[in-house]
């Protein structure tokens, strides 16, 4: 029985006289739910993205009935419903392409039902932003519970990261030094437990960015999936969300500036991925909350990174949880982070990690002796080829390559480009610049995770495993390489990388934070008068409403008609 005086949602369908009432309760009451479920209690939607075609998240439906128990047990009725799950390992073109539909079906679920709060069940890459990004647009209280990543990978005495050894060991059989036989042994070994990618990939990253929003539970990020302590992480998540309904605890009241400040510090301490960047924004876009592509280099300039995770270090989430976990990591940062803001634990930053202590310096480091010093992190360059701007990893790249100047290599698809990399005879050197376009949100179409492009298979016969790379795409967080990306506008809509020719010279300079096109405004002037805009990538569904209304990169890649939100009006009756 609620304890607020103030009306829940959900009295209007289970507190309803007459006919509507009459049949609100009486379907329900075929699942066995006893008279006094409807006596007023908080009702607890848990979102699951649930599916066996998304590993990361196959064992989301166990983890929700933890938070069932505390529903329960908290007085509240929990009840589980399906969202679209997207998994990254299997769906075709890109899972980003439908990050933004999970989250429209995400707030219509929500908005159209008797639903007083929300638990979101998230795990691999975009469930966990695009179900943000749906509940934010209705703003109910609500708390996401991540599914907690595999254990450390096993290869032959050592300990492997998912994402990060694919893209290394095949990119050593390509070379030569490894077999086909090693890399199936390898595989065996990689994913060996329940749970998302345990490198610092962008499943971790948003985990570990969610605690920092403050919408995830202390220490819930890097828990692995298997540990019993996750499960109760859970059920503490069922008996706190019944709190915030009690408490009015919206999620605006959570995601403030504030948050999304320690959000990005935090981003940049860990070593995470650059998708983080288009994933806060359009999520901050949800909310009405003033957040740019510049904030991920003015915010981070001073934050050296901590944790010394793949794939910029050598360490595995299952490391990072027994060293502490974001708490300890969070306490570290303190100067830097807002400390009084609120989470949904109900409790400030600095009462989240007040006891927070750091097991194992090799994996943290702190303020003092960092892994990497400030400035390690994603930074924003902009110039003649990426006017809107662009993305680098910086921990993740080359030193030698952070200040470059070469010859392009042009490749209109990816799919051009992954056949001449295996040409012996590609006309290719250390100093060429490797240019990917038509991969950005409109182009592909969604965005895909090709931005770290193969090495050129007779550099790699060299010993050379690093070029610099530009693509309108995105990267897996578990990739690594001087991998310039997101650059906006893309190439699709007729950014300037539309016009770049095999040949010209591209300059990078990561310290004045440009990227830079050397060809003359005539020239340009002349191949922008001969461009043609590509034909439309669809004429029907879902594919055709995201090209047309897809924004670029340096807004978070949201449709145009979905930024800000319709909150949660209880909407007029169905019978």
């Amino acid at each position: 029985m609620s304890t607020t005086n103030r009306p829940l949602r959900s009295g209007q369908w289970f507190g309803a006289e007459g006919r509507n009432g009459f049949i609100h309760r009486s379907w329900m009451r075929n699942q066995g739910f006893a008279d006094d479920v409807f006596d007023g209690r908080p009702v607890i939607g848990i979102a699951t993205t649930w599916s066996e075609l998304t590993p990361c998240n196959a064992h989301l439906r166990d983890l929700a009935e933890s938070v069932k128990r505390g529903v329960w047990e908290s007085g509240g009725l929990p009840l589980e419903f399906p969202a679209m799950s997207l998994g990254e390992p299997l769906m075709r073109p890109t899972t980003m392409l439908y990050r933004n539909l999970l989250a429209m079906e995400l707030e219509e679920s929500v908005r159209a039902n008797p639903l007083d709060g929300v638990v979101l069940l998230s795990g691999c890459d975009k469930t966990t932003p695009g179900l943000l990004m749906g509940a934010a647009s209705v703003d109910l209280p609500t708390l996401m519970m991540t599914g907690g990543p595999m254990l450390n990978g096993k290869f032959r005495g050592q300990d492997i990261g998912s994402g990060t050894v694919v893209w290394r060991f095949t990119e050593e059989m390509r070379a030569g030094r490894m077999t086909a036989a090693d890399c199936s042994e390898a595989e065996v070994g990689m994913s060996r437990s329940r749970g998302h990618c345990m490198t610092m990939g962008t499943a971790s990253t948003m985990a570990c960015v969610t605690e920092a929003l403050g919408v995830q539970l202390p220490g819930a990020a890097a828990v692995p999936a298997v540990d019993s302590r996750r499960y109760a992480l859970a059920h503490a998540a069922g008996r706190r969300i019944v709190a915030m309904v009690e408490q009015d605890q919206r999620l605006s009241s959570v995601l403030t500036r504030q948050a999304f400040e320690n959000a990005v510090r935090v981003n940049a301490a860990i070593g995470g991925s650059t998708n983080a960047v288009v994933h806060l924004l359009a999520i901050a876009g949800r909310l009405g909350v003033p957040l740019s592509l510049e904030d991920f280099d003015i915010l981070t300039a001073d934050v050296p990174m901590l944790v010394n995770l793949m794939p910029s270090g050598k360490y595995l989430m299952e490391d990072f949880a027994y060293a502490g976990g974001l708490p300890a990591v969070m306490k570290e940062l303190a100067p830097l982070l807002h400390m009084d803001h609120v989470t949904v634990s109900g409790r400030s930053v600095a009462d989240n990690v007040d006891g927070a202590q750091c097991w194992n310096r090799d994996v943290i480091g702190t303020m003092e002796e960092p892994f990497q010093p400030a400035g390690s992190g994603t930074v924003v360059l902009r110039g003649s080829l990426a006017p809107s701007g662009a993305v680098l990893k910086v921990s993740a790249a080359s030193a030698h390559l952070l200040a470059h100047t070469g010859p392009a290599l042009v490749f209109d698809r990816i799919e051009d480009y992954v056949v001449a990399a295996d040409d012996p005879d590609l006309d290719v050197t250390p100093e060429t610049v490797i240019v990917v376009r038509n991969a950005g949100p409109r182009g592909y179409p969604g965005f895909p995770e090709v931005g770290n492009v193969p090495m050129p298979q007779r550099l790699l016969a060299d010993g050379i495993t690093d070029m610099v790379r530009i693509s309108d795409a995105r990267m897996s967080g578990t990739g690594y390489g001087t991998c310039i990306l997101h650059v906006a506008p893309e190439a699709s809509v007729g950014g300037p990388l539309a016009l770049v020719r095999t040949g010209d010279l591209v300059t990078v300079d990561v310290p004045t934070r440009r990227l830079d096109l050397l060809v003359d405004d005539a020239e340009l002037a002349q191949r922008r008068a001969a461009w043609q805009p590509p034909k439309p990538v669809a004429d029907r569904g879902w594919v055709r409403l995201y090209s047309e209304h897809v924004l670029q990169a340096d807004s978070g890649a949201d449709l145009d008609f979905l930024v800000g939100g319709s909150g949660s009006a209880v909407p007029r009756h169905s019978h």
